[in-house]
């Protein structure tokens, strides 16, 4: 198997971002976007779906954080895409409950190269830290559509915001690798009727 490495680089008048991604890491993490709550999540992003991920982001973050962390989902999902590659062998699909302390999560997506976003978070406060909360689905739209994969979130149970958000974002990483695995049974095919994702 070859090694499944992406690197994508955007730069816009918001935004000039920078990745490294790597599908069958251990989980090293370099992450730097300006908003330490943010990184926090993204870090957890690597280490629980056991990806390298080296990223750095410059943005506008004296009009807010909304081009920062959007743009981060579009450039994400075009480095999971990247580096799946053409998707022979692999499960295509994962899902993962997650609990944190009193919250469940659950992920569950398809790699199927058609995007669609379904998100089901309950968050009550504006922000934490610095990272608006509003922006956690902005994020996971743009890393579904970028990365062409059908992604459910939801939250069955909890109240602390910091805690949803990071069970979400765990709970990703989890499927995201359940998806990637290669299973052996698939003798070099695709998982699909169509022959093709």
């Amino acid at each position: 198997m070859s090694d499944r490495i992406a690197e994508v680089s955007r730069k816009t008048n918001e935004t000039d971002i920078k990745a490294t991604l790597n599908l069958d890491g251990t989980g090293l993490a370099k992450v730097d976007t300006g908003i330490g709550f943010f990184d926090h999540m993204l870090m957890s992003f690597a280490k629980h779906g056991f990806f390298d991920l080296d990223l750095t982001v410059k943005g506008d973050l004296f009009v807010d954080c909304h081009h920062t962390i959007e743009d981060t989902g579009i450039v994400l999902g075009q480095a999971i895409s990247q580096a799946v590659g053409d998707k022979i062998g692999i499960n295509r699909f994962g899902n993962f409950m997650l609990p944190m302390d009193e919250t469940l999560v659950l992920c569950a997506l398809d790699l199927s190269g058609r995007p669609y976003l379904s998100y089901d978070l309950n968050l009550t406060v504006p922000q934490v830290g610095y990272m608006d909360t509003e922006m956690v689905k902005e994020f996971f739209y743009a890393v579904s559509y970028s990365g062409a994969m059908n992604l459910h979130i939801k939250q069955l149970s909890g109240q602390n915001n910091h805690h949803i958000i990071e069970a979400a974002f765990k709970a990703f990483a989890r499927a995201l690798d359940m998806a990637c695995t290669y299973d052996q049974r698939l003798d070099g095919k695709i998982l699909s009727t169509k022959g093709s994702l």
